[in-house]
């Protein structure tokens, strides 16, 4: 374990890009797929991995020692997010043999980039209710509908949709997902601007966009079931990504902030950075034994919405910390690095919202870890097709 940790250590410090805050969308793109590769070369994506499909296959040791490394550079790693943290996953969890085969390796090589289909103008917070249609066409389906708020759409080759396709059944036993081709006709991208000025959203339209048979991740008709799935690791991986060595609003940031305004010994200040921490190792120390008891063939289940909640309330947390240290200089910044502090401020609300709401999270942990009542589902079990949900308001 310690060659591993000190290869890993030596590798990143030899091959990890200097950051460049000046780099177009499309040059990070670019900058962010040949590190990839690079990583994938050097044997370290995919470290927990099925060794069959491109990944390394060794154990949840091995991942935390790199995670470790790893936290003292700026990894150009976010473009493969999702398809690292949620849709590659899925794959390896509910993909047929010739899926793993085709799609695990060109992933972790950097090679595709994948983003998660979900949620709809009309289905955020209940994405069961979503309309976007799958109907049968010869020997594959056509898909019709719309999709919003889905990160990186625009570098994306290939999408975890789901689908509705039985409306007859109810909400959640009429879908099913499908791997699609981003840039198959009738697909269109189209960036949405958040309050940062920066634009990681999009929303993407379809239109008589076919798909072969081979194209399902999962069964016909049990698309919530590999929802769930793909949804459990999202959480974890919102909850407990590896965190860039300059964050923001990371503790050790926030410590070097309060020391260059001179508020270190300021007890409420200390008091809180205190906090800080112990919540950043807390939540650290929890993602490691989920990562590990998945590694055993435990996979987190509902645990990861406390991950999500955990995280979302840490970042919340920093925030107010920030805006404690800065005072009223919080108000305005003229640095790069105050400017990266407020783009990180102005995005921390989307942590609550992004993978499904604090309040949404609240209500799996108390109905599937807690074993509290169950919220009351009057449209359960009625076809999706008689429902008024979202924009639906006739059948």
């Amino acid at each position: 374990m310690n060659d591993f940790r000190a290869r890993a250590r030596e590798w990143l410090a030899a091959n990890v890009p200097a950051a460049d805050e000046n780099r177009s969308a499309d040059e990070a793109a670019a900058t962010a797929k040949r590190f990839q590769a690079a990583l994938y070369d050097a044997g370290f994506a995919g470290i927990t991995w099925p060794a069959e499909f491109g990944g390394q296959g060794l154990g949840m040791a091995e991942l935390q020692a790199f995670n470790d490394e790893a936290a003292a550079f700026d990894l150009p790693s976010g473009l493969f997010m999702i398809g690292m943290g949620m849709c590659g996953p899925t794959v390896v969890d509910l993909g047929t043999p010739e899926q793993k085969s085709r799609y695990l390796r060109p992933l972790l090589r950097g090679e595709e980039v994948w983003c998660q289909l979900f949620s709809e103008p009309g289905a955020g917070s209940d994405v069961a209710g979503l309309q976007t249609r799958a109907v049968r066409d010869g020997d594959g389906w056509l898909i019709n509908g719309q999709k919003v708020w889905t990160t990186g759409a625009q570098f994306s080759d290939f999408g975890a949709l789901l689908a509705r396709t039985d409306p007859d059944l109810p909400k959640h036993q009429g879908l099913t997902m499908f791997i699609v081709d981003m840039h198959a006709p009738g697909v269109t991208v189209r960036p949405l601007k958040d309050m940062t000025g920066r634009a990681p959203f999009n929303e993407i339209y379809f239109d008589n966009v076919r798909v072969p048979a081979d194209a399902i991740l999962g069964e016909e008709n049990a698309g919530w079931l590999a929802a769930v799935t793909m949804l459990g690791h999202e959480r974890v991986s919102i909850g407990g990504g590896v965190r860039r060595r300059y964050d923001p609003l990371g503790y050790r940031n926030l410590v070097a902030m309060a020391r260059e305004r001179g508020r270190l010994a300021d007890p409420v200040v200390r008091r809180e950075l205190a906090k800080l921490y112990t919540e950043e190792r807390a939540l650290s120390l929890f993602n490691a034994r989920l990562r590990q008891e998945a590694d055993a063939g435990s996979p987190p289940g509902a645990r990861g919405s406390v991950a999500k909640l955990a995280g979302a309330r840490l970042l919340w947390h920093a925030t107010d910390v920030a805006g404690l240290i800065a005072g009223l200089d919080a108000a305005a910044w003229d640095t790069a690095e105050g400017d990266e502090l407020a783009v990180a401020v102005n995005a921390t609300p989307a942590a609550s919202i992004a993978g499904g709401t604090d309040q949404v999270q609240r209500t799996i942990i108390g109905d599937r870890i807690l074993g509290l009542p169950r919220e009351p589902a009057a449209d359960r079990d009625v076809p999706f097709r008689e429902l008024r949900v979202g924009t639906q308001r006739t059948a």
